[in-house]
Protein backbone atom coordinates (compact mmCIF):
# COMPACT_ATOMS: atom_id res chain seq x y z
CA UNK A 1 0.00 0.00 0.00
CA UNK A 2 1.38 3.26 -0.92
CA UNK A 3 2.09 5.87 1.43
CA UNK A 4 -0.96 8.36 0.49
CA UNK A 5 -3.30 5.38 0.97
CA UNK A 6 -2.03 4.17 4.12
CA UNK A 7 -2.54 8.34 5.73
CA UNK A 8 -5.68 8.01 4.00
CA UNK A 9 -6.63 4.74 6.10
CA UNK A 10 -5.28 6.24 8.82
CA UNK A 11 -7.80 9.58 8.74
CA UNK A 12 -10.73 7.19 7.93
CA UNK A 13 -10.10 5.32 11.35
CA UNK A 14 -9.53 8.66 12.79
CA UNK A 15 -12.93 10.11 11.90
CA UNK A 16 -14.29 7.03 12.99
CA UNK A 17 -12.78 6.85 16.66
CA UNK A 18 -13.58 10.77 16.81
CA UNK A 19 -16.85 9.73 16.03
CA UNK A 20 -17.49 7.11 18.36
CA UNK A 21 -16.16 9.31 21.06
CA UNK A 22 -18.87 11.96 20.24
CA UNK A 23 -21.75 9.33 20.42
CA UNK A 24 -20.68 7.79 24.02
CA UNK A 25 -20.22 11.46 25.16
CA UNK A 26 -24.29 11.89 23.97
CA UNK A 27 -24.99 9.27 26.43
CA UNK A 28 -25.62 11.41 29.21
CA UNK A 29 -27.27 14.22 28.82
CA UNK A 30 -28.97 17.82 30.51
CA UNK A 31 -32.37 19.22 30.12
CA UNK A 32 -32.97 22.24 31.00
CA UNK A 33 -36.38 24.07 30.72
CA UNK A 34 -38.24 26.46 32.45
CA UNK A 35 -35.42 27.14 35.08
CA UNK A 36 -35.72 23.57 35.81
CA UNK A 37 -33.31 20.51 35.04
CA UNK A 38 -32.46 17.23 35.93
CA UNK A 39 -29.79 14.72 35.20
CA UNK A 40 -30.66 11.49 33.27
CA UNK A 41 -28.96 9.07 30.80
CA UNK A 42 -30.21 7.48 28.08
CA UNK A 43 -29.12 6.01 24.71
CA UNK A 44 -27.73 8.45 22.25
CA UNK A 45 -29.84 8.99 18.98
CA UNK A 46 -28.33 6.20 15.94
CA UNK A 47 -28.91 8.50 13.47
CA UNK A 48 -27.75 11.76 15.38
CA UNK A 49 -25.42 13.91 13.49
CA UNK A 50 -21.96 14.35 14.67
CA UNK A 51 -20.77 17.68 15.85
CA UNK A 52 -17.33 18.47 15.13
CA UNK A 53 -14.48 18.81 18.36
CA UNK A 54 -11.32 20.82 17.49
CA UNK A 55 -10.89 20.17 21.33
CA UNK A 56 -8.19 17.39 22.57
CA UNK A 57 -10.10 14.27 22.78
CA UNK A 58 -8.15 14.14 26.46
CA UNK A 59 -9.54 17.63 27.57
CA UNK A 60 -11.48 17.92 31.02
CA UNK A 61 -13.21 20.79 32.02
CA UNK A 62 -11.33 23.25 34.95
CA UNK A 63 -12.51 23.00 38.18
CA UNK A 64 -14.07 25.76 39.66
CA UNK A 65 -12.14 27.73 42.69
CA UNK A 66 -14.69 27.65 46.00
CA UNK A 67 -16.55 30.64 45.59
CA UNK A 68 -19.33 32.89 47.47
CA UNK A 69 -22.07 30.27 46.69
CA UNK A 70 -23.71 29.36 50.38
CA UNK A 71 -26.44 27.86 51.39
CA UNK A 72 -29.64 30.06 52.79
CA UNK A 73 -31.73 28.04 54.04
CA UNK A 74 -32.30 23.99 54.47
CA UNK A 75 -35.90 22.37 55.06
CA UNK A 76 -36.74 20.83 57.40
CA UNK A 77 -33.74 22.80 59.96
CA UNK A 78 -31.30 21.44 61.58
CA UNK A 79 -32.78 19.76 64.66
CA UNK A 80 -36.22 20.04 63.99
CA UNK A 81 -38.63 17.26 65.23
CA UNK A 82 -41.60 15.93 64.77
CA UNK A 83 -40.69 16.66 61.15
CA UNK A 84 -43.50 14.75 58.65
CA UNK A 85 -42.00 12.20 57.61
CA UNK A 86 -43.69 12.50 53.69
CA UNK A 87 -43.10 16.19 52.78
CA UNK A 88 -40.33 16.95 50.41
CA UNK A 89 -37.26 18.47 51.29
CA UNK A 90 -35.73 21.47 50.28
CA UNK A 91 -32.20 23.25 49.93
CA UNK A 92 -32.12 27.02 48.65
CA UNK A 93 -28.65 28.80 48.02
CA UNK A 94 -27.74 32.01 46.99
CA UNK A 95 -27.64 31.64 43.14
CA UNK A 96 -28.87 29.26 40.51
CA UNK A 97 -27.42 26.09 40.28
CA UNK A 98 -25.96 24.65 37.40
CA UNK A 99 -26.95 21.45 35.44
CA UNK A 100 -24.13 19.67 35.84
CA UNK A 101 -24.06 20.07 39.97
CA UNK A 102 -23.89 17.23 42.57
CA UNK A 103 -27.20 17.19 44.57
CA UNK A 104 -27.54 16.02 48.35
CA UNK A 105 -27.59 13.24 49.43
CA UNK A 106 -29.86 11.56 52.50
CA UNK A 107 -29.71 8.71 55.25
CA UNK A 108 -31.26 6.16 55.20
CA UNK A 109 -31.82 6.35 51.82
CA UNK A 110 -35.73 6.26 50.13
CA UNK A 111 -36.80 6.67 46.66
CA UNK A 112 -37.59 9.83 45.74
CA UNK A 113 -35.96 12.22 42.94
CA UNK A 114 -34.16 16.03 43.61
CA UNK A 115 -35.34 18.87 41.07
CA UNK A 116 -33.67 21.38 40.68
CA UNK A 117 -35.48 24.97 39.47
CA UNK A 118 -32.97 27.96 39.76
CA UNK A 119 -31.42 28.42 43.20
CA UNK A 120 -33.38 25.71 45.05
CA UNK A 121 -33.08 21.95 45.23
CA UNK A 122 -35.96 19.81 46.27
CA UNK A 123 -36.23 16.30 47.37
CA UNK A 124 -39.97 14.40 46.44
CA UNK A 125 -39.89 11.31 48.10
CA UNK A 126 -41.96 8.32 46.34
CA UNK A 127 -43.02 6.87 49.48
CA UNK A 128 -41.75 8.94 52.77
CA UNK A 129 -40.13 8.20 56.08
CA UNK A 130 -41.76 6.28 58.86
CA UNK A 131 -42.45 7.41 62.60
CA UNK A 132 -39.52 8.27 64.50
CA UNK A 133 -36.71 8.27 61.52
CA UNK A 134 -33.58 10.44 62.19
CA UNK A 135 -32.82 11.47 59.16
CA UNK A 136 -29.40 13.11 58.18
CA UNK A 137 -29.05 15.99 54.74
CA UNK A 138 -25.30 16.24 53.59
CA UNK A 139 -24.93 19.17 51.05
CA UNK A 140 -21.45 18.03 49.49
CA UNK A 141 -18.91 20.92 49.32
CA UNK A 142 -15.10 21.27 48.14
CA UNK A 143 -14.00 20.65 45.12
CA UNK A 144 -16.52 18.08 44.93
CA UNK A 145 -19.64 19.98 46.02
CA UNK A 146 -22.61 21.96 44.86
CA UNK A 147 -21.67 23.84 41.71
CA UNK A 148 -22.97 27.61 40.88
CA UNK A 149 -24.30 28.32 37.32
CA UNK A 150 -22.72 31.47 37.02
CA UNK A 151 -18.66 31.22 36.84
CA UNK A 152 -17.99 33.89 39.72
CA UNK A 153 -20.34 31.81 42.12
CA UNK A 154 -18.07 28.89 41.84
CA UNK A 155 -18.88 25.72 44.20
CA UNK A 156 -20.14 25.83 47.88
CA UNK A 157 -16.94 25.97 50.06
CA UNK A 158 -18.09 23.49 52.83
CA UNK A 159 -20.18 20.41 52.79
CA UNK A 160 -22.73 20.74 55.79
CA UNK A 161 -24.99 18.63 57.63
CA UNK A 162 -28.54 19.06 58.48
CA UNK A 163 -30.39 16.56 60.95
CA UNK A 164 -33.82 16.06 61.49
CA UNK A 165 -36.45 13.74 63.30
CA UNK A 166 -39.87 12.31 62.02
CA UNK A 167 -42.64 12.54 64.27
CA UNK A 168 -44.85 10.66 65.38
CA UNK A 169 -48.52 8.85 63.54
CA UNK A 170 -51.59 10.50 64.85
CA UNK A 171 -54.18 8.44 67.00
CA UNK A 172 -56.79 10.80 65.23
CA UNK A 173 -55.65 9.46 61.65
CA UNK A 174 -54.95 5.36 63.28
CA UNK A 175 -59.20 6.18 64.09
CA UNK A 176 -59.93 7.55 60.79
CA UNK A 177 -58.30 4.74 59.01
CA UNK A 178 -59.64 1.89 61.54
CA UNK A 179 -63.13 3.19 60.92
CA UNK A 180 -63.12 3.17 57.31
CA UNK A 181 -61.77 -0.57 57.62
CA UNK A 182 -64.79 -1.36 59.62
CA UNK A 183 -62.58 -2.20 62.84
CA UNK A 184 -64.59 0.78 64.54
CA UNK A 185 -68.37 0.97 65.16
CA UNK A 186 -68.67 4.46 63.76
CA UNK A 187 -68.33 6.12 60.33
CA UNK A 188 -66.47 9.43 59.78
CA UNK A 189 -67.60 12.71 57.97
CA UNK A 190 -64.62 15.13 56.47
CA UNK A 191 -64.85 18.69 57.26
CA UNK A 192 -63.77 19.24 54.13
CA UNK A 193 -64.54 16.65 51.69
CA UNK A 194 -62.56 18.22 48.84
CA UNK A 195 -59.25 18.42 50.80
CA UNK A 196 -60.51 15.11 52.40
CA UNK A 197 -60.22 13.03 49.42
CA UNK A 198 -56.95 11.01 49.67
CA UNK A 199 -56.55 8.53 47.07
CA UNK A 200 -55.92 5.21 48.72
CA UNK A 201 -53.33 3.98 46.39
CA UNK A 202 -51.01 7.03 47.23
CA UNK A 203 -48.98 5.92 49.63
CA UNK A 204 -47.33 9.07 50.49
CA UNK A 205 -50.46 10.85 50.34
CA UNK A 206 -51.40 8.66 52.85
CA UNK A 207 -48.07 8.58 55.02
CA UNK A 208 -48.12 12.34 55.01
CA UNK A 209 -51.65 12.19 56.56
CA UNK A 210 -50.56 9.83 58.98
CA UNK A 211 -48.78 12.57 60.14
CA UNK A 212 -51.38 14.94 59.63
CA UNK A 213 -54.54 13.87 59.57
CA UNK A 214 -58.09 15.83 57.84
CA UNK A 215 -60.32 17.11 60.20
CA UNK A 216 -63.69 15.40 60.27
CA UNK A 217 -66.08 14.37 62.64
CA UNK A 218 -67.20 10.58 64.53
CA UNK A 219 -70.27 9.11 64.72
CA UNK A 220 -71.57 6.17 65.91
CA UNK A 221 -73.70 3.62 63.79
CA UNK A 222 -76.97 2.81 64.98
CA UNK A 223 -77.64 0.34 67.60
CA UNK A 224 -75.06 0.42 70.05
CA UNK A 225 -75.62 0.73 74.02
CA UNK A 226 -74.35 3.34 75.87
CA UNK A 227 -71.59 1.10 77.89
CA UNK A 228 -69.79 0.96 74.58
CA UNK A 229 -70.43 4.81 73.45
CA UNK A 230 -69.10 5.92 76.13
CA UNK A 231 -65.85 4.83 76.17
CA UNK A 232 -64.74 6.59 72.56
CA UNK A 233 -63.00 9.86 72.56
CA UNK A 234 -61.82 10.95 69.39
CA UNK A 235 -58.25 11.73 68.92
CA UNK A 236 -57.16 9.85 72.10
CA UNK A 237 -56.33 6.35 73.26
CA UNK A 238 -59.25 4.30 74.56
CA UNK A 239 -60.14 0.88 74.93
CA UNK A 240 -61.90 0.64 71.45
CA UNK A 241 -59.02 1.50 69.36
CA UNK A 242 -56.81 -1.20 71.43
CA UNK A 243 -59.45 -4.06 70.44
CA UNK A 244 -60.03 -2.42 67.19
CA UNK A 245 -55.85 -2.76 66.79
CA UNK A 246 -56.26 -6.15 67.84
CA UNK A 247 -58.63 -7.17 65.84
CA UNK A 248 -56.50 -5.75 62.95
CA UNK A 249 -53.29 -7.70 64.13
CA UNK A 250 -55.26 -10.94 64.20
CA UNK A 251 -56.35 -10.44 61.15
CA UNK A 252 -53.19 -9.41 59.49
CA UNK A 253 -51.04 -12.37 61.20
CA UNK A 254 -49.37 -9.81 63.76
CA UNK A 255 -48.12 -9.91 66.75
CA UNK A 256 -51.74 -8.98 69.02
CA UNK A 257 -50.76 -6.80 71.71
CA UNK A 258 -53.01 -3.59 70.82
CA UNK A 259 -49.87 -1.57 70.26
CA UNK A 260 -50.17 0.41 66.77
CA UNK A 261 -46.25 0.31 66.21
CA UNK A 262 -44.60 0.28 62.87
CA UNK A 263 -45.41 -2.74 61.44
CA UNK A 264 -49.10 -2.49 62.56
CA UNK A 265 -49.01 0.98 60.58
CA UNK A 266 -47.71 -0.46 57.49
CA UNK A 267 -49.80 -3.23 57.15
CA UNK A 268 -53.00 -0.72 58.06
CA UNK A 269 -51.38 1.81 54.83
CA UNK A 270 -50.93 -1.65 52.95
CA UNK A 271 -55.05 -2.62 53.75
CA UNK A 272 -56.62 0.78 53.05
CA UNK A 273 -54.99 0.93 49.70
CA UNK A 274 -56.00 -2.54 48.78
CA UNK A 275 -59.22 -2.30 50.01
CA UNK A 276 -58.68 -5.31 52.94
CA UNK A 277 -62.05 -4.18 55.73
CA UNK A 278 -62.52 -6.14 58.61
CA UNK A 279 -64.00 -9.31 57.54
CA UNK A 280 -65.94 -10.28 60.91
CA UNK A 281 -67.65 -6.89 61.22
CA UNK A 282 -68.23 -5.41 64.79
CA UNK A 283 -69.02 -6.96 67.86
CA UNK A 284 -70.01 -5.91 71.40
CA UNK A 285 -70.77 -7.84 74.24
CA UNK A 286 -71.88 -6.61 78.14
CA UNK A 287 -72.27 -9.20 80.65
CA UNK A 288 -74.64 -7.66 83.64
CA UNK A 289 -73.69 -8.90 87.21
CA UNK A 290 -77.31 -7.88 88.15
CA UNK A 291 -78.12 -11.27 90.30
CA UNK A 292 -80.61 -12.92 90.22
CA UNK A 293 -80.96 -11.49 86.72
CA UNK A 294 -77.48 -11.48 85.37
CA UNK A 295 -77.32 -11.71 81.77
CA UNK A 296 -75.07 -12.21 78.50
CA UNK A 297 -75.88 -9.64 75.88
CA UNK A 298 -74.01 -9.32 72.04
CA UNK A 299 -74.01 -6.70 69.59
CA UNK A 300 -73.53 -7.37 65.87
CA UNK A 301 -72.97 -4.81 63.53
CA UNK A 302 -75.05 -2.50 65.66
CA UNK A 303 -78.18 -5.40 66.22
CA UNK A 304 -78.68 -7.39 69.61
CA UNK A 305 -77.98 -11.03 68.94
CA UNK A 306 -78.04 -12.57 71.92
CA UNK A 307 -79.95 -11.51 75.42
CA UNK A 308 -79.18 -14.93 77.86
CA UNK A 309 -78.82 -15.54 81.66
CA UNK A 310 -75.40 -15.56 82.67
CA UNK A 311 -73.42 -16.61 85.30
CA UNK A 312 -70.70 -14.75 87.00
CA UNK A 313 -67.95 -14.97 90.14
CA UNK A 314 -69.06 -15.89 93.32
CA UNK A 315 -67.26 -13.35 96.67
CA UNK A 316 -64.42 -15.70 96.92
CA UNK A 317 -63.24 -15.50 93.11
CA UNK A 318 -65.53 -12.65 91.98
CA UNK A 319 -65.68 -10.96 87.79
CA UNK A 320 -63.99 -7.73 87.67
CA UNK A 321 -65.78 -4.84 86.21
CA UNK A 322 -64.70 -3.64 83.42
CA UNK A 323 -63.97 -3.40 79.39
CA UNK A 324 -61.72 -6.08 77.73
CA UNK A 325 -60.67 -7.36 74.45
CA UNK A 326 -61.37 -11.17 73.63
CA UNK A 327 -57.62 -12.46 73.40
CA UNK A 328 -57.80 -16.30 73.05
CA UNK A 329 -60.56 -18.74 71.81
CA UNK A 330 -60.99 -22.53 72.14
CA UNK A 331 -64.14 -24.71 70.65
CA UNK A 332 -63.21 -26.99 74.02
CA UNK A 333 -60.11 -26.85 76.26
CA UNK A 334 -59.27 -27.77 79.91
CA UNK A 335 -59.86 -25.26 82.80
CA UNK A 336 -57.28 -26.47 86.13
CA UNK A 337 -57.37 -24.68 89.36
CA UNK A 338 -58.40 -24.44 92.82
CA UNK A 339 -61.49 -24.35 94.19
CA UNK A 340 -61.84 -21.55 97.23
CA UNK A 341 -62.16 -24.86 99.40
CA UNK A 342 -59.01 -25.63 98.82
CA UNK A 343 -60.05 -28.87 96.12
CA UNK A 344 -58.39 -28.55 92.75
CA UNK A 345 -60.64 -28.55 89.68
CA UNK A 346 -59.70 -29.21 85.90
CA UNK A 347 -63.12 -28.99 83.62
CA UNK A 348 -63.89 -29.81 80.49
CA UNK A 349 -65.53 -26.29 78.88
CA UNK A 350 -66.62 -25.63 75.23
CA UNK A 351 -67.01 -22.25 73.19
CA UNK A 352 -64.12 -20.49 75.35
CA UNK A 353 -63.39 -17.01 74.63
CA UNK A 354 -60.56 -15.81 77.15
CA UNK A 355 -61.05 -11.84 77.59
CA UNK A 356 -59.51 -11.05 80.83
CA UNK A 357 -56.92 -12.96 82.33
CA UNK A 358 -57.87 -16.22 83.58
CA UNK A 359 -62.02 -15.00 83.19
CA UNK A 360 -64.01 -16.11 79.63
CA UNK A 361 -67.62 -16.42 78.11
CA UNK A 362 -68.06 -19.78 77.46
CA UNK A 363 -70.70 -22.79 78.39
CA UNK A 364 -70.60 -24.53 81.50
CA UNK A 365 -73.72 -26.71 82.80
CA UNK A 366 -75.17 -25.49 85.84
CA UNK A 367 -78.75 -26.40 87.55
CA UNK A 368 -79.49 -22.59 86.56
CA UNK A 369 -78.37 -19.32 85.17
CA UNK A 370 -78.53 -15.53 86.44
CA UNK A 371 -76.72 -15.85 89.59
CA UNK A 372 -73.00 -15.39 90.93
CA UNK A 373 -71.66 -19.23 90.58
CA UNK A 374 -68.69 -19.22 88.27
CA UNK A 375 -64.91 -18.64 89.90
CA UNK A 376 -64.94 -15.40 87.63
CA UNK A 377 -66.01 -16.55 83.91
CA UNK A 378 -69.15 -15.72 82.73
CA UNK A 379 -71.22 -18.80 82.12
CA UNK A 380 -73.76 -19.28 79.94
CA UNK A 381 -76.03 -22.16 78.18
CA UNK A 382 -74.53 -24.39 75.50
CA UNK A 383 -76.99 -23.33 72.64
CA UNK A 384 -76.01 -20.03 72.91
CA UNK A 385 -72.10 -20.60 73.94
CA UNK A 386 -72.28 -22.13 70.66
CA UNK A 387 -74.58 -19.65 68.56
CA UNK A 388 -71.96 -16.81 70.15
CA UNK A 389 -68.59 -18.19 69.92
CA UNK A 390 -67.70 -17.12 66.02
CA UNK A 391 -68.73 -13.56 66.87
CA UNK A 392 -66.64 -12.64 70.11
CA UNK A 393 -63.80 -12.87 67.47
CA UNK A 394 -60.05 -11.74 68.35
CA UNK A 395 -60.16 -8.25 69.67
CA UNK A 396 -64.17 -8.34 70.67
CA UNK A 397 -64.74 -6.00 73.47
CA UNK A 398 -66.33 -7.53 76.47
CA UNK A 399 -67.59 -4.92 79.34
CA UNK A 400 -68.38 -6.46 82.48
CA UNK A 401 -70.76 -4.02 84.90
CA UNK A 402 -72.82 -3.81 87.71
CA UNK A 403 -72.17 -4.80 91.43
CA UNK A 404 -69.58 -7.33 91.95
CA UNK A 405 -70.55 -10.27 94.11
Amino acid sequence: MSFLGRMGRQAALLFRHRGITAIAAAAVLVFVAGGTFAAVSSRADSHATLASNDKPLDAKPKARPAGPLQVVSVSPGSGARDVNGATAITVTFSSALAPQTPLPSLAPKIAGNWQVSGATATFTPSVGYLAGTKVTLTIPGGAGGILGAAATAGTLRTARTVKFTTGSFSTLRLQELLTQLGYLPLTWTPADPATAAIPADDANAQLSAAYDPPAGTFTFKPGYPSELTSQWQAGTDNILVDGAVRAFEYNQGLTMDGIAGPQVWSALLTAVAKGQDNPSGYTYAVADQDSPNETLRVWHDGKLILDTPANTGIPASPTEDGTFPVYLKFQVTQMQGINPDGTPYDDTVYWVSYFNGGDAVHYFPRPGYGYYQSLGCVEIQYDPAEFIWPYLTYGTLVTVTGPVA
